[in-house]
């Protein structure tokens, strides 16, 4: 059965000083727009606080899809759910109460995410899986766009894809995602892509989003 593709990109590396502009070239053909929240404490990088994010959040004309790569995140991950976010995703290496934290963000009626860095283990997490929406699976190191993507997480999209089984739960990858890497990705079981430079830093954005699309539907096939 062929899964639904979700393209969402990310605009860290979009120009931040219009990103109204810069969101309304992709808002059409997107799914959600990725979020990406640094404290350089989590990892070593800064891009918006609470009131920045919350004021893009107030002001996108899609959902957006927040990534809180965070120290002490369980407190503010309720807060960008009340702040209006559609979904709301942790890192499991800095979050203290999983449960409390993602039943909370739901509650608060957003979709709850549970983010893996490259070296982390999805299997010690698998029994997460009935409280979440999605998982996602770094294919770089957080903190900073434009890396090139790790390809041995491939083995790791694909042991999580098994994990999820028949879950209604989104299994997003962000990372490197590209023209020449989406495929793999899609192919191994992904079905929500983060892509960044690649949108942004390409001639036409929304052609670029659509083109990935095209990529990872006929490779979820």
């Amino acid at each position: 059965m062929a899964l639904e593709v979700r393209i969402t990109p990310s605009i860290l590396n979009a120009d931040r000083t219009n990103l109204s502009h810069e969101i309304s070239r992709i808002a059409d053909v997107s799914d959600l727009i990725h979020l990406d929240i640094m404290d350089n404490k989590f990892v070593p990088n800064f891009t918006f606080d609470f009131d920045a994010a919350s004021e893009i959040i107030a002001s996108c004309p899609i959902p957006i899809d927040a990534h809180l790569m965070v120290a002490n995140v369980d407190p503010i991950a309720v807060a960008y759910a009340e702040a209006g976010a559609a979904s709301v995703t942790v890192h499991v290496e800095a979050v203290a109460d999983v449960y409390q934290t993602v039943r909370g963000i739901r509650k608060a009626g957003a979709r709850a995410g549970l983010a893996l860095k490259p070296g982390t283990l999805i299997e010690e997490y698998e029994e997460y899986l009935d409280e979440i929406d999605m998982f996602l699976i770094m294919t770089v190191e957080p903190g900073f766009g434009g890396q090139a993507f790790i390809e041995e997480m491939l083995t790791k999209i694909k042991r999580t894809r098994k994990v999820i089984g028949s879950r209604p739960v989104w299994l997003q990858v962000d990372g490197g995602i590209s023209l020449e890497t989406i495929e793999r990705a899609a192919h191994a079981g992904a079905d929500t892509f983060v892509a960044g430079s690649a949108v942004f830093r390409s001639e036409d954005p929304a052609a670029m989003v659509a083109l990935l699309r095209e990529k990872a539907e006929a490779a979820s096939q």
